[in-house]
Order: structure tokens, then C-alpha cells, then sequence
């Protein structure tokens, strides 16, 4: 190959080469930016969901913060409201006059109680045949009054011959005052100051009322001969938290009546009533009460007897009870 042929030839080569590496070179420009382009396509398209995503948890955020807020108030404002209007919701006195008392229809031989002042502290029964083999104060639950459980007296007079006597409380039936746990035991201490004690003592208590006789017992153990108590409880805070699971009972309760503290104290014959339907006091908090007293014990379950027929299904239990009463020997009573 000549001269000119050769620099011909390199010169087409050189030429060609440089027209593949060229358009080699477009080509790939042309790939980077397509791919430029649907990166920044796919990228636009995912900052959006994320955005849309965030906006979403965000307002979810918000909607819990509030629904949280919401509830923490209303949670609140209950725990508040029941702490404020507790008393009301414990006590359900029937309040009349005392001409209307004194007016009213009354069992065979049911009296005013009078304490040495001369102020109605009650009602009572006395035994027919003197001199009386007992004395008995009853401590009613927390509604209606005193005069309303009259129909205790009449069993027990069938049993034997008891005087008895019906404790009213504070802001009750005809009595002023406000009703309390501190105004109740207070009431109940004088009134077991005015019994003629010329006879062994027997406390009966009923209901929210047995949390005042235990209190009785635990403070004078060495003058109560028994106790009988219809639906107790071993203590009131525990039967509310009871019935309201979600508010901490023991911190908003003014009242505790701790039966299961007083009757520490007492050692004395307890004879105790549970009934197997009763949804108010359920039977376990009495069974609480029985399972942890130390001294001479009973315990009568009444499977069909519900809170406010215990006392009905049980009026031939009364003979068992004051049998069992007097298993042990009254204490010696000491000088008021």
C-alpha cells in the first residue's frame, strides 16, 4: 500500500472510531438522563406517599392525644365527683318530724329510747318478763331509720326474754346531725354508755351497721357478750372497691369502717349471716370477716336470701344464735 493509500485508510479509521466512541457517548447520555428522569419521577412519587403517610400519622397522633386527654378528664372528674358526693351516695336516711314519729303506728310495747338528757337516741322493746336475761342494741344499715327494723324485736321476744334497743343514727329518722363514720361511732358510744347494763350485752348489727358494732365490740370487748351480724363486711372500702373497680375506693373514701381491725380486740362468741344472693355485700366479705376473726365463730349461709331478705329467711335462726351466744360465759363488766 502506498503513501496516500495508508493515510487514506488511517484517516477513514480515525474518523470512524471517533463517530462509534461519539455516539457511544450520546447514547449513554441519553441512559443517564432517562434514568435521571424516572429517578426523579420514582423519587417525587415516594416523598408524596411518605407526606401523605406522615400527614396520616400525625393526625393519628393528634386524634390519641386528645381521646387520652379525654378520658384522663372524664376518669378525673369521676374520681372527683365521687370523692364530693361520697356521703350521699353511702347514706339513704327517711327523715319526718317527731310528731310524725310519735304519731305513727307502732309495734306491741315500742318506745322512745331517751338518753340521760332527755334526748330520743332510739327506740326500744323491753323483755315482758323482768328481770330481762339480756340486752340487745341493734346497729340498722345505712337507709331508712331506727323505727324501721322494729321487726327485729319480735323474733328475739319469741327467743327470749331481751330488752332491746335500736340505736338511731346522726341525720336520721327524727335525729339531727349529718351522717358519718365519725358521727356514728359516736352515737353508738353513747348510746352503749346509756344502756342500763344490768344485764350481759349482745350487739346485732345490720348491714353498713355492722361495721358500727364491730367498733363497739373492739372497744368495749370486755362488756359484749356476743355479736350477730346480718351481711357484714371486713371492711367497707373493699366492698366499694367492689362495685367500683376502676377508682382507687381507698384513697377517695372518707369512711372505711374497718370491722376486721375492730374485732381485734373482741373475743367474745360471733355469729355471723351471709346471704348466698346478696349483691350489695356479697357473702366473700363476710366470709373475710369470719375467716379472720380468732375467737368463737359461726357462720350461717342462707343460699336463697338476697341483701334485703337475710333477715327474713333467718327468724328461726334466732334460737341457734343466742344458744350459741351463750356457749362461752358473759364477761365480767366493769364499772361505767
Amino acid at each position: 500500500m502506498n503513501d496516500f493509500a495508508f493515510v487514506v485508510s488511517t484517516a477513514m479509521r480515525r474518523s470512524y472510531t471517533s463517530r462509534g466512541k461519539v455516539g457511544v457517548k450520546i447514547s449513554r447520555r441519553k441512559s443517564f438522563r432517562l434514568s435521571l428522569s424516572a429517578g426523579l419521577i420514582e423519587w417525587s412519587e415516594k416523598t408524596q406517599v411518605n407526606k401523605s403517610s406522615s400527614r396520616g400519622n400525625q393526625t393519628f397522633g393528634r386524634w390519641l392525644r386528645r381521646l387520652l386527654i379525654i378520658l384522663t378528664a372524664s376518669y378525673l372528674a369521676a374520681a372527683l365527683g365521687c370523692a364530693a358526693f361520697q356521703r350521699r351516695m353511702l347514706y339513704y336516711p327517711t327523715n319526718a318530724s317527731a310528731d310524725a314519729f310519735d304519731g305513727a303506728k307502732k309495734p306491741e310495747g315500742l318506745e322512745r329510747w331517751k338518753n340521760s338528757a332527755g334526748e330520743n337516741i332510739g327506740w326500744k322493746r323491753l323483755a315482758a318478763v323482768q328481770p330481762t336475761r339480756g340486752e340487745v342494741l341493734i346497729t340498722h344499715g345505712n337507709g331508712g331509720c331506727a323505727i324501721d327494723r322494729a321487726d327485729f324485736a319480735e323474733p328475739l321476744r319469741g327467743s327470749a326474754a331481751m330488752d332491746i334497743f335500736i340505736l338511731e343514727y346522726p341525720g336520721f329518722g327524727d335525729r339531727a346531725g349529718v351522717p358519718s363514720q365519725t358521727t356514728f361511732f359516736a352515737a353508738a358510744e353513747s348510746a352503749f354508755q346509756s344502756l342500763p347494763k344490768t344485764a350481759p350485752v349482745y350487739l346485732v348489727g345490720e348491714s353498713f351497721g355492722t361495721g358500727v358494732a364491730a367498733f363497739l365490740a373492739g372497744k368495749h370487748s370486755n362488756k359484749v357478750a356476743g355479736v350477730l351480724l346480718f351481711a357484714p363486711y371486713n371492711s367497707l372500702v373493699d366492698v366499694a372497691q367492689h362495685h367500683v373497680r376502676i377508682l382507687p375506693a381507698r384513697w377517695l373514701m372518707h369512711d372505711h369502717f374497718e370491722s376486721e381491725k375492730y374485732f381485734q380486740q373482741y373475743h367474745g362468741p360471733l355469729a355471723i349471716l351471709v346471704g348466698g344472693r346478696d349483691a350489695v355485700v356479697p357473702q366473700e366479705f363476710g366470709r373475710r370477716l369470719f375467716d379472720g376473726y380468732t375467737g368463737p365463730k359461726r357462720l350461717w349461709e342462707i343460699p336463697q336470701a338476697g341483701h334485703n331478705t337475710i333477715h327474713a329467711h333467718s327468724k328461726e335462726l334466732w334460737s341457734e344464735v343466742i344458744a350459741f351466744w351463750r356457749t362461752s360465759e358473759p364477761p365480767m363488766r366493769q364499772p361505767n
